[in-house]
């Protein structure tokens, strides 16, 4: 095993994600992604971004959008502390990410995230902006701070 971390971009993390995550779609934007390469064996990504909750976008906080791994013991462990440290070094204040409740979130207390709050079911569609739905948004998740 040669693990190690590169910048990757947003298409190929999408593509990744497309392939190997299990409920989650590709997301529309980010500000970088990180591969998890196992000699030249792409293995698991992160793609991270502004908040999605509005009231949570201060400039300082940073949203781990999607952590998606081939499978591969202990990547997504991984992945999450190597981003919180580039946050760091980055400036960011705070790093969130969610979980649905009827995951174990293992990897994020392997990290040392903490739970920070219940997140209640909700659609993003508006009348005046509307938003294709997903079946994520009818399940009730978890806030977590790393």
């Amino acid at each position: 095993m040669n693990y190690y971390f590169r910048p990757i971009s947003l298409k190929q993390a999408n593509e990744f994600v497309s392939n190997h995550h299990r409920h989650n779609k590709p997301v529309a934007g980010h500000k970088f992604s990180i591969g998890l390469f196992d000699n030249e064996r792409l293995i698991g990504v992160a793609i991270c971004g502004r908040p999605v909750a509005r009231m949570a976008d201060d400039g300082l906080t940073l949203e781990v959008l999607r952590v998606c791994t081939d499978g591969t013991r202990n990547a997504n462990s991984m992945l999450y502390s190597r981003v919180k440290k580039i946050a760091q070094v980055m400036g960011y204040q705070k790093v969130l990410t969610y979980t649905l409740t009827e995951e174990s979130g293992a990897s994020l207390r392997a990290v040392g995230a903490q739970k920070d709050g219940i997140v209640k079911p909700r659609e993003w569609s508006r009348e005046k902006r509307k938003r294709e739905t997903q079946n994520i948004y009818k399940k009730e998740k978890i806030r977590w701070i790393l």
